[in-house]
């Protein structure tokens, strides 16, 4: 079954050469359907920092040029191929390998999570990657629990704020890093226990005062550069550093003696549906059922539509937003 639809869409194209002012929003072909994915008419598109390193080519990723960034989107399924376990019409989310950032996105079935009603395709939009990510990172990489001291740099961002959320809820105490009092005072609404400005010089000071010399067992570290090797400084004897990602544009060279003294641990986090497929069916369960709890809640940023791409991958490279940064593309229940 197919939505009557234009057979072009407006859509977002990174072009031969890396970088922001090379990318154009354009018209191509809409996608259609076949065995294994759907078209989804796309309402939201979230970003990532990793968006910005995939059109400037510094991702692990890397698409052939030109092609459509974008790697998290929020819908109604309007097409799909003769055998699907979807319907025309159903409300999804889901992660994709690039091309969200388009009115119209080819979504792979099994990537895909249903979205509930009572929710907004902004919020939904959030769900694929950070919350993914982030039940990864505490649900999988290690398991977290109430005996944890969990430290959480950049907790005002998509990653951050959802790890918050997640050790939280699994009854750790929490320990937020942020620039600026609004963004703590946001990650206190969602279960921050102490916090911490980061660009204080005695932030690893204030960590150990506040684990009584301790440490923290788990740190998420979203940021790297040289927060990642600062942060084993307060980190807990056979504590677990794991590595989300490079906002800060570094990756940390870590000091293999560090790891050594305390037992440490430092493990990458990364989604992977083909090779995790059972990790993350049961990591979206444990989400679903957080979400139904009301134990986590996305904040999104819904203040730029897709026209506005270019200003809002510099505005989060910037670090200016707080919570997940999501596209507009089609206005319908888009909070």
């Amino acid at each position: 079954m197919t939505e009557k639809m234009s057979s072009t869409m407006r859509c977002w194209v990174a072009g031969e050469e890396p970088g922001l002012e090379n990318m154009e929003l354009t018209t191509r072909p809409r996608p259609v359907a076949k065995p294994g994915y759907v078209v989804v008419k796309t309402e939201a598109a979230a970003l990532n920092f990793s968006d910005i390193l995939m059109v400037d080519e510094k991702y692990q990723v890397r698409p052939p040029r030109p092609f459509t960034p974008g790697q998290e989107v929020a819908g109604t399924i309007v097409e799909v191929a003769a055998v699907s376990q979807w319907n025309v019409g159903d409300r999804i989310a889901s992660k994709v390998l690039w091309g969200g950032f388009a009115e119209y996105t080819s979504v792979r079935e099994d990537m895909m999570i249903p979205v509930p009603d009572q929710m907004s395709f902004s919020e939904a939009a959030a769900l694929p990657v950070v919350y993914l990510t982030s039940m990864v990172a505490l649900h999988d990489c290690v398991s977290v629990g109430p005996d944890d001291r969990v430290l959480v740099h950049a907790a005002a961002g998509g990653v951050g704020l959802a790890a918050v959320e997640i050790a939280h809820a699994a009854g750790a105490q929490v320990i937020a890093t942020a620039g600026s009092t609004d963004k703590l005072a946001l990650a206190a609404e969602h279960g921050a226990d102490v916090l911490i400005n980061y660009r204080d010089e005695d932030w690893k000071d204030q960590v150990n005062a506040a684990t009584d010399g301790l440490g923290a067992t788990i740190i998420v570290d979203p940021v790297g550069g040289d927060v990642a090797i600062q942060s084993l400084r307060c980190i807990a004897r056979r504590g677990a550093l794991l590595i989300v990602g490079f906002a800060s544009g570094k990756i940390a060279q870590l000091p293999s003696n560090y790891l050594l003294l305390k037992n440490v641990t430092a493990r990458g986090v990364v989604l992977d549906h083909d090779r995790d497929a059972d990790v993350i069916r049961r990591l979206t369960g444990l989400t679903a059922a957080l979400l139904e709890q009301g134990k986590i809640k996305p904040v999104v940023d819904t203040r730029f539509e897709l026209s506005d791409l270019p200003q809002a991958l510099k505005a989060l490279g910037r670090r200016e937003t707080v919570g997940k940064l999501v596209l507009r593309v089609h206005s319908q229940d888009v909070a």
